[in-house]
């Protein structure tokens, strides 16, 4: 199995627009910068694509989905799972268009919540009587709630505390984990993650602490638990720094960058 890393920032995106506004003052490494000159530091917003045999799955359809898809020339999805409802996990849905021509169904995967959201912020897609005008995507909203399997590969939600969404998930795929926005788990739901090799996993920034995400400290500790063979931290906002920030790492962990790919 192939991984892409379509995208692996935050909300804001590196360079963020709040540090262009303010002339980058605000940027604490120098990243925003940095992201003219070094693709790595170009951060879009948080996805993953997961490819076997022919078989694509997209985890988050992301505000960047349109860029990423262009960039990594992706030309098939046959499944999408949802991490959560949040807009900049499902802000590409509208261009999934793309991928559903010739009467093709695609599912996407997610919490009761997730869905609900979706359903409420793209209407117009569930809609008999909208106009289709240039297309819109042909998607089927399955609700996820355990073990579930997509094309031979085992697929478990990890339920996650993140601000206050109440359907918010990670999944175990085999023995990989994708986990991009979370603050805590309950070790009911962290038992699940027991004997993953590769472990993907978000991590805001340094400091100082935050609400809804875990920070560089509390994403290392949480990874030496789980101790897979390698550990990929995403969903980094510009306090993350490659080469500052990497030297705080253990051998077996490392920041994904933007068109990253691995095999698991």
């Amino acid at each position: 199995m192939e991984i892409t890393f379509l995208g692996t920032g935050t909300s804001h995106g590196v360079p963020s627009i709040d540090c262009m506004i303010e002339n980058y003052s605000r940027c604490p490494k120098g990243v925003c910068k940095l992201a003219a000159s070094d693709a790595r530091f170009a951060r879009t917003r948080c996805s993953i694509l997961m490819s076997w045999d022919d078989f694509s799955m997209l985890i988050d359809a992301s505000a960047d989905f349109r860029a990423q898809a262009l960039r990594e020339s992706i030309r098939n999805i046959d499944a999408v799972l949802i991490t959560h409802g949040h807009a900049d996990h499902i802000g590409g849905i509208p261009d999934i268009r793309s991928y559903t021509k010739g009467g093709k169904k695609l599912a996407f995967y997610g919490s009761s919540e997730s869905l609900s959201i979706i359903r409420q912020s793209f209407s117009y897609i569930f809609d008999p009587d909208t106009f289709i005008g240039g297309g819109i995507p042909v998607i089927s909203l399955q609700e996820i709630t355990g073990e579930t399997v997509i094309s031979g590969h085992k697929v478990i939600p990890v339920h996650v505390s993140h601000g206050g969404m109440q359907g918010c998930y990670g999944f175990r795929i085999d023995d990989t984990a994708y986990i991009p926005d979370m603050k805590s788990m309950i070790p009911e739901e962290e038992q699940k993650l027991d004997g993953i090799k590769t472990l993907i996993l978000n991590c805001l920034r340094e400091q100082p602490e935050h609400s809804t995400h875990m920070v560089l400290r509390q994403s290392m500790e949480l990874a030496r638990r789980l101790a897979p063979e390698r550990c990929y931290f995403v969903h980094m906002c510009h306090d993350i720094h490659f080469e500052i920030d990497g030297r705080k790492l253990d051998p077996w962990m490392g920041f994904a960058y933007d068109g990253l790919r691995i095999k698991v």
